[in-house]
């Protein structure tokens, strides 16, 4: 038997990491184990040296763990796209969502708004600030603990609006999603793999990221709120 593969990501890609190691288990018969945490704390975990075989980031990130030698170079790989979307609680009234100007106005009218660390999170926080509304709305802002959806903020009542990859919401009972941003605020994070500079199994790494990125893996992508890279 060959040796298992272990790996870190964000929680983003949690689900159809699921998936398609669940997959690709049975296609090959080799043993995949990849740990989905916050992506602030899977970047600090690579940093202090916990040896994985392939690591799952946002791309912006793995640039960076890349040009600072924790990943082996040149294995870094596009693996799917995801775009936000805003949820809100089941049976909730929607938002209107069909515009910049609309969106900003249900932002101003929430309760509260629960939105992650990460690409998504920052992206949130800059909308704020460039409608100029981040002070009137400061004591509003929900920020999910790492590691937990916003999701589930949504769903405990404690996020009126909650901001997140669309992937995220996906597998949250008890919320809804409204809809995607508008096409004139959208933000898409493309996350990739790599094998991590201190890998045992290297070419187990290699021979799992060429499966990830290959294109029988698109259509599980899809089903789970991403796109290809």
């Amino acid at each position: 038997m060959a040796a298992r593969v272990t790996g870190i990501s964000s929680m983003a890609t949690r689900q159809i990491l699921a998936e398609l190691t669940g997959a690709y288990e049975k296609k090959t018969g080799h043993s995949v184990a990849i740990e989905s945490v916050g992506g602030v704390d899977a970047a600090k975990r690579v940093r202090a040296g916990e040896p994985f075989d392939i690591v799952v980031l946002a791309d912006d990130a793995m640039k960076q763990l890349e040009a600072d030698g924790f990943l082996k170079a040149g294995s870094r790989v596009g693996f799917a796209r995801s775009a936000m979307a805003v949820a809100i609680r089941a049976r909730a009234e929607r938002p209107d969502l069909s515009s910049e100007a609309s969106l900003k106005t249900a932002v101003l009218a929430a309760r509260s708004i629960g939105y992650s660390t990460g690409p998504s999170g920052n992206h949130v926080l800059n909308l704020l600030k460039k409608w100029n509304i981040d002070q009137a709305v400061a004591e509003r802002l929900v920020k999910a603990p790492p590691g937990i959806p916003v999701g589930t903020l949504v769903a405990r009542g404690e996020a009126e609006l909650g901001f997140q990859q669309l992937s995220e919401f996906l597998d949250v009972p008890g919320i809804e999603i409204a809809g995607p941003l508008p096409p004139e605020v959208q933000s898409v994070t493309l996350f990739a793999c790599a094998v991590c500079a201190k890998a045992a199994n290297e070419a187990g790494a290699r021979e799992l990221i060429s499966y990830l990125a290959s294109a029988e893996a698109e259509a599980p992508k899809r089903r789970q709120g991403m796109e290809p890279a």
